[in-house]
């Protein structure tokens, strides 16, 4: 008999050399600030859910294993985005039951980016190993969307709810309840999926959110219109009923000042707002605060 999809979750994963640095216009380092979203100058229904795809290990360069936690991937063809993307699990071998934390890329990234971006699979095993209670994290493609339905049709709001979730289901993860982490535009949008499905969103960590006051403000491309940028509000929103919220940006990050506002109206239980910028080695050090703040969350629903 072979494997079954839960089994598919197992395997030995080694780690690459070093980090990658980002790509695309949002989380691009550079010897100076990086300002990625900078001012401008001026749905789809639910199609039935098919088996996952078999997930591939990854297979980085020749280094040594990162202990318990190995990193699975797969492609889907998703009828919400009107195309294929790509998601990976990071997770313990162990996996049956498991709550699940997504990870929402920042613009100019991707599924697999985010994970050697913040180095997922040791960030998780240090957490783990520290006493964190097991949980698995997920990243997806998309796109440049600032994670929210486009006037153009491609929806991954829809794609994690209608697609993602019951997939993760089928392979044994808990997804009754789950956590969100992103960063800048994916920080915003974990911010909006808690504020839109706070019966489905857990805890929300979110590092140098982009976020504005008004569409005029945004970065271009981020919002089809004034009216969509009316529709998917979270600064000045109150904090969603059963959601935990933890906010971290650095104090050279274009977006300090809109993310203290917001860790103040989402009265959000921890923040953090020390020295960084908005570039990929402030998230990467942000991120075991933020694993342990939403893996102790989603323990308290299991």
């Amino acid at each position: 008999m072979g494997p079954s999809r839960r089994a598919l979750l197992i395997a030995t994963i080694t780690a690459a050399g070093g980090l990658p640095t980002a790509c695309g216009t949002d989380s691009q380092p550079s010897h100076g600030l990086v300002v990625s979203d900078s001012p401008r100058s001026v749905g789809t229904a639910a199609t039935p859910v098919s088996p996952p795809a078999s997930l591939s290990t990854s297979t980085p360069g020749a280094a040594a294993t990162r202990g318990p936690v190995e990193v699975r991937r797969t492609r889907f063809a998703s009828a919400a985005r009107g195309r294929e993307v790509g998601m990976a699990v990071v997770a313990p071998r162990v996996a049956d039951g498991l709550g699940v934390c997504l990870v929402l890329h920042g613009r100019g990234d991707d599924a697999a980016r985010a994970v050697s971006l913040l180095g997922l699979e040791a960030q998780l095993g240090t957490v783990l190993a520290a006493g964190a209670a097991p949980f698995a994290l997920v990243t997806l493609d998309g796109g440049e969307t600032y994670w929210h339905r486009r006037a153009s049709g491609d929806d991954p709001e829809t794609m994690i709810l209608d697609e993602v979730l019951p997939r993760l289901d089928q392979l044994g993860l808990r997804t009754s309840r789950i956590a969100v982490t992103g960063w800048s535009m994916g920080g915003y949008g974990g911010l909006l999926l808690a504020h839109r499905h706070p019966e489905r969103v857990v805890a929300v960590a979110a590092s140098s959110p982009a976020m504005w006051h008004s569409y005029g403000a945004s970065a271009p491309g981020a919002f089809d219109s004034k009216a969509d940028f009316a529709a998917h509000p979270v600064l000045g929103t109150a904090p969603a009923p059963g959601v935990a919220y933890r906010i971290d940006c650095g104090e050279s990050d274009p977006f300090i000042s809109v993310s203290r506002e917001a860790a103040v109206t989402l009265r959000a239980q921890e923040r953090n707002f020390g020295p960084g910028g908005h570039t990929p080695s402030y998230w990467r050090s942000v991120t075991p605060a933020q694993l342990t703040f939403v893996g102790a969350a989603l323990a308290r629903t299991a």
